[in-house]
C-alpha cells in the first residue's frame, strides 16, 4: 500500500529543494551548482529570495530526533527527480527500516536525518525531499540511481544505544584520501576541514556517513584522521565500497561541542570565582 504525505515534511529536516540534469525549471528561478559538486550530473535551484514559510528553521543544536550510527541495512536509490512542488525527490528500495514506518518518520540517509514523506510496503520503497542546504552541507549530491546508501531509523526510548548520540546533523563533508587493507580489516583516513577536525580526537567517535566509529589517530598537519572497518562491518557499510576521492559525511561528537561552547562563554571561569 502507497502512502503519501501531502502536508510540509517536519522541522527534522531542513526545509529543501533540488533537481537533477533530467528536468528543467524556469532561469528565473534557477542557476547553475557550484561546479565542485559536479552540476553536470544535477543542478540545483537556488532562489534569490528566502522561502516564505510561518515556521522558523529550528537551531542547528536542537535534538529533533536521534540516532545510534548503527546502520540498519543499505538501501538502494531507485529514483531521483523534482517532486510536484518543485522540491527535488529521492526514492530509496529499503526493507528493514519500513517497518513500522509511518509518514514523518525520520530516517537517517547516510549520516543526513531526512523526513519521510512517500512510501509503499508492497515495492518496499520510500521517499524523502532534498534541498540545495543539503546538497552543499553533505555528500548526497554524488548519488545517483542504482547507489547504496546506509540507512537507520531514529531510535526510541527502549532501543539500545550501540552506537553513540548522532543527531543526523551533517556538520561537513570529508574525502577518502587511502584506503589500505591490513589482514580482513580495512584502514581508512578521511581529510577534513579544520573547522571539523578539531572535535576530533583519538579513540573518540565520529560518524562517517552515518557509521558510528572509533577514531584512531588524528594527523593535524595532513588535516586528516583514520579509523578501521573490521571485516563485518565492511559488509554492512557503504564506506568500503567507495573510492579515494570520494565524500563522506562527517558528524562529530556533540559533546565536544557543548564544552567548547561552555568555555568560551566564560562559565567555567564563573564557576571557579563563585
Amino acid at each position: 500500500m502507497a502512502v503519501t504525505l501531502s502536508t510540509t515534511p517536519q522541522p527534522c529536516v531542513r526545509q529543501i529543494s533540488i533537481m537533477n540534469k533530467f528536468h528543467s525549471i524556469s532561469s528565473k528561478t534557477l542557476r547553475s551548482f557550484d561546479p565542485l559538486f559536479k552540476p553536470s550530473t544535477q543542478t540545483l535551484f537556488l532562489s534569490s529570495q528566502k522561502p516564505k514559510s510561518h515556521l522558523q528553521s529550528p537551531p542547528r543544536n536542537t535534538i529533533r530526533c536521534l540516532f545510534t550510527g548503527i546502520v540498519e541495512e543499505m538501501g538502494q536509490i531507485k529514483q531521483l527527480g523534482t517532486s510536484q512542488n518543485g522540491g527535488f525527490d529521492m526514492k530509496i528500495g529499503a526493507k528493514t527500516v519500513l517497518e513500522g514506518v509511518h509518514l514523518g518518520d525520520s530516517i537517517a540517509v547516510n549520516g543526513t536525518c531526512l523526513t519521510v514523506t512517500e512510501f509503499d510496503t508492497q515495492l518496499s520503497d520510500f521517499t524523502v525531499g532534498l534541498s540545495p542546504e543539503t546538497l552543499r552541507k553533505t555528500s548526497l549530491i554524488e548519488l545517483e540511481a542504482g547507489s547504496l546508501v546506509n540507512l537507520e531509523r531514529a531510535v526510541q526510548p527502549t532501543s539500545r544505544m550501540g552506537g553513540h548520540f548522532v543527531q543526523g546533523h551533517v556538520d561537513g563533508t570529508g574525502e577518502i584520501v587511502s584506503m589500505e587493507p591490513e589482514g580482513d580489516s580495512l584502514w581508512i583516513k578521511v581529510r577534513a576541514s579544520k573547522e571539523v577536525l578539531k572535535y576530533v580526537v583519538p579513540k573518540g567517535f565520529i560518524a562517517v556517513d552515518g557509521t558510528s566509529l572509533t577514531v584512531v589517530d588524528v594527523f593535524d598537519k595532513e588535516e586528516c584522521f583514520n579509523f578501521m572497518l573490521v571485516a563485518y562491518t565492511q559488509q554492512k557499510v557503504v564506506i568500503p565500497l567507495k573510492k579515494m576521492g570520494s565524500k563522506v559525511n562527517l558528524e562529530v561528537d556533540i559533546l565536544g561541542k557543548y564544552v567548547e561552547r561552555l568555555l568560551s562563554s566564560g562559565f567555567v571561569e564563573s564557576i571557579k570565582s563563585s
